[in-house]
């Protein structure tokens, strides 16, 4: 991997779309790149880290915020893990907590749907529940 990059070469090379990148520009996860004369965003090699970094992080469903710690943390080679770790649990349990709703919602919509005759009759249980 040599650079500079273009924008679509540094898509290509980290995975994450043009429109994104432009994003984690404007949301200040990723600095603002150098550009030619003409314009052009020149990515390097550091951008295209950080922006697998992003993509990474993002696919583990950290939000925007437990991002931009992580970066910072990530970038700051005096860093104590413990707070990295803080983070990942936090997010940890609040994966927990959103799969047991997800749970209880799958759990709700199985016993609805065990009650509906699914016939040609207008009456069904699922609407009812829905309805309140």
């Amino acid at each position: 991997m040599t650079g500079p990059f273009n924008i679509g070469q540094a898509a290509s090379q980290s995975g994450v779309s043009a429109k994104m990148i432009r994003h984690y520009e404007a949301l200040g996860l990723l600095p603002a790149v150098p550009r030619t004369d003409a314009g052009y965003r020149q990515y390097g090699e550091a951008q295209i880290h950080t922006l697998r970094f992003i993509r990474r992080a993002r696919l583990l469903g950290f939000s925007m915020v437990e991002i931009a710690e992580l970066l910072r943390l990530w970038q700051n080679q005096s860093r104590a893990s413990a707070d990295v770790k803080r983070i990942a649990l936090a997010h940890v349990a609040d994966l927990e907590r959103r799969i047991a709703e997800m749970q209880a919602m799958r759990q709700t919509l199985q016993e609805l749907a065990s009650c509906c005759q699914g016939n040609q009759r207008p009456d069904c249980p699922i609407l009812s529940g829905l309805a309140g």
